[in-house]
């Protein structure tokens, strides 16, 4: 039989019903993944005596017939997800021993579906980061090798020094991690500026950001709250499909999720996209892109025409501004939800001479380096005097970027396709240390579709010259996550699945 850990998700889920398999077998395999991998430092907890039970569990739904979409299938858990009783910590030092009394939402869907929790993965302290370089309990590892490097020199540079080794993208570096090596059939992940998308397109894996709205955000500790959204990670257009179902939905709890139907993603799979209008935005064509970057969206353009796409050129002008008018946004929301981490409720506290200092030593001994950067960023911002200079600015142009948007779709535009990201994955401490912003710039092609609001899905297209997956990306209408879905699977199609790399750890 093939190895459990290689089935995806929709094969696991038909085999569970065939009854060919048994959750509590499929459970155990990515369990016994886990612990081999550990070298990736993709999971901060593992949770096998819960998931053995939720599989035992599983199994008799199966057995009476009453099983639910996802009965049975073992996920990864995104450390910024609450989950009742066990570690919830936003890889962050500030959570320290935080164990929430409640699930959070989309966590609570995917359990009452009957998925199947293996454990949290890891993630940039507080989603902040684009590689997953700023978690407290280290980087994690992505599994493709750098060029011209064996699983001999991998494996002793994972046991001390990481340096070299490749980053999997951030915030979601874990989850993507996980789905990439086979150590969970997909993952919750979270996207504030491109967090799924672009660890999928490192990785060779598939990652959807849903609309603002669409999964509720209730119970996932908060970054940026006008433009967090939660998502999955996942090794086919397919499997993500299928999970998004499960994740998605109206939440009472939640002021910002949409009160709507969720469709059946995974319907609009394979269907044609004949006669479909294909956007290409000429901004995307940026000052030093790499020739293979180039190539592969030339690529991506050819099959979708070759699929019956009518291809379009399109104009969305103020995408140059996104970037800097995001990173003024997004501290400021930081700067103002991360005010609660005062050592006074929950999380760390640092003694102090008196009150003030308290909060003073506990702040600066529980957020990690980049996490402080953005709260000064953010606080600078909102301050009097530079609050109409900067934050009001900003805004302004995120309005604007969302109607270079709305004049697309109004002109009969589908979906936009462009690159996922500029590069494909580098080395762990190889930017951002000297130069923030080098590492901010990860985020180009990324950072509009959060702006706006839209759904946007990453999924593999090719490798670099190097052997790495290159990524491309897909942006939709509000809340036509099936018509990403469709384009996706059309590219995915002709390009091939991902092959996987093969275990060094």
């Amino acid at each position: 039989m093939t190895d459990l850990t290689h089935l995806t998700l929709a094969e696991a889920r038909d085999a569970l019903h065939k009854r060919t398999i048994s959750a509590t077998d499929l459970t155990r395999a990515h369990l016994g993944a886990m612990e081999k991998a550990r070298a990736l430092n993709a999971y901060v907890t593992e949770t096998p005596d819960k998931a053995l039970d939720m599989a035992k569990a599983s199994d008799a739904k199966l057995a009476a017939g009453t099983a639910g979409p996802l009965e049975g299938i073992p996920l990864g858990i995104k450390d910024l997800y609450a989950t009742e009783g066990v570690h919830t910590q936003a890889c962050s030092h500030m959570l320290d021993g935080f164990k929430p009394m409640y699930d959070s939402t989309v966590t609570a869907q995917l359990w009452r579906d009957g998925a199947v929790m293996l454990g949290k993965l890891n993630m940039d302290e507080f989603a902040m980061g684009s590689s997953n370089e700023t978690s407290y309990y280290g980087p994690v590892v992505s599994p493709w090798l750098p060029p011209g490097r064996d699983g001999a020199w991998a494996k002793a540079a994972a046991s001390g020094d990481k340096k070299g080794l490749l980053v999997p993208g951030g915030s979601s570096g874990g989850s993507a991690s996980a789905v990439a090596s086979h150590l969970c059939l997909g993952a919750t992940a979270s996207d504030t500026g491109g967090s799924i998308r672009q660890p999928a397109a490192f990785t060779g894996t598939v990652g959807i950001k849903p609309t603002y709205g669409r999964c509720s955000r209730w119970g996932m500790v908060a970054f940026a709250s006008s433009l967090d959204q939660a998502g999955p990670i996942a090794r086919t257009v397919r499997d993500c499909a299928i999970m998004l179902r499960s994740m998605a939905g109206y939440d009472p709890k939640d002021t910002t999720c949409i009160d709507m139907p969720v469709p059946d993603y995974e319907a609009s799979v394979g269907r044609s996209i004949k006669g479909r209008k294909i956007g290409i935005p000429k901004e995307y064509r940026i000052d030093g892109m790499p020739a293979e970057i180039e190539k592969l969206w030339q690529q991506g353009i050819n099959w979708l025409k070759d699929a019956g796409a009518e291809i379009v050129d399109i104009s969305l002008p103020h995408t140059k501004f996104a970037l800097p008018a995001y990173y003024i946004v997004a501290p400021a929301e930081a700067s103002s939800n991360l005010a609660r981490y005062d050592g006074v409720r929950y999380g760390l506290r640092v003694p102090g001479k008196d009150i003030a200092d308290m909060y003073e030593k506990s702040r600066r001994a529980g957020f990690g380096a980049e996490v402080r950067r953005r709260i000064m960023i953010g606080t600078y911002v909102l301050s009097a005097g530079y609050y109409d200079a900067y934050y009001v600015r900003a805004q302004k142009i995120r309005t604007l970027i969302r109607q270079d948007f709305e004049t697309a779709y109004a002109a009969g535009v589908d979906a936009i396709l462009t690159p996922a990201t500029p590069s494909a994955a580098f080395g762990i401490g190889e930017k951002g240390k000297a130069d923030p912003v080098e590492m901010y710039l990860n985020d180009v092609f990324t950072v509009t579709v959060n702006m706006a609001g839209l759904p946007g899905l990453a999924l593999p297209g090719g490798k670099s010259a190097d052997g790495l997956p290159l990524g491309l990306q897909l942006i939709g209408r509000p809340f036509d996550e099936e018509t990403l879905f469709s384009v996706a699977a059309a590219i995915e199609s002709a390009a091939g699945q991902m092959a996987m790399p093969q275990p060094w750890w």
